[in-house]
């Protein structure tokens, strides 16, 4: 069915002021606007780290506190096994020449992460705990940012790519890092990553992931 044209321009105009381009219908969404503050998501199986809901003014988020020093994840949503994309913002601030590190992720701990990494002015792409992949980016701090990854088949192999922009502006057509796989994905579910190396909390936002297109 053809939207009307005013429809179709608000619709278009909701996923532009969202940062994002539209995905195929969701296997799972958390916008954490039904979960209760104080408390973690429901379902969520935290790696590490004491993630919890919280709430500024009408907008509910997860937040990760400032401190340990060290690298924490939550896994979300139900196990998948590549041909999906996440995508989810983030919230950060740097503290001196301290900065943050934060990232989602596909396949499980042992699965692909796609990670902003602040202080090395980087975007990566990580195996695990190990980096396979990077490329410069420049991060603004106190501003939301919106990644997306991907892992999806491709011809014989797999492809895993990533990319990084301010959520409040259009999202990048093109990729901006990728890695080429000879092997299937391991199976698991997706996560969020934070290190607040800053001292600072970190937030998350608007997770959803989808079929890779």
């Amino acid at each position: 069915m053809k939207l009307p044209l005013a429809l179709a321009l608000l619709v278009t105009g909701l996923f532009s002021a969202a940062g994002f381009a539209a995905d195929p219908a969701p296997v799972y969404e958390n916008k954490f606007e039904s979960g209760t503050v104080d408390q973690a998501p429901e379902g969520a199986m935290a790696i590490a780290g004491d993630f919890l809901i919280k709430q500024e003014g009408a907008n509910k988020f997860l937040e990760l506190p400032g401190e340990p020093l060290d690298t924490f994840g939550i896994l979300l949503g139900p196990a998948g096994q590549g041909d999906l994309t996440a995508r989810a913002k983030f919230f950060g601030t740097k503290a001196g020449r301290k900065y943050p590190a934060f990232g989602v992720s596909l396949g499980g701990v042992g699965g692909y992460r796609l990670m902003v990494s602040a202080g090395k002015k980087l975007l990566e792409i990580f195996k695990a705990d190990e980096v396979v992949k990077s490329v410069p980016f420049e991060w603004t701090s106190g501003e939301w940012t919106a990644l997306r990854l991907s892992v999806r088949k491709a011809g014989a192999g797999w492809v895993v790519e990533g990319k990084a922009w301010p959520a409040n502006g259009a999202e990048p057509k093109d990729w901006q890092v990728s890695l080429e796989l000879k092997d299937a994905p391991s199976a698991g579910r997706a996560g969020l990553w934070g290190s607040p190396y800053s001292g600072t909390p970190i937030r998350f936002d608007d997770l959803i992931i989808a079929p890779a297109s």
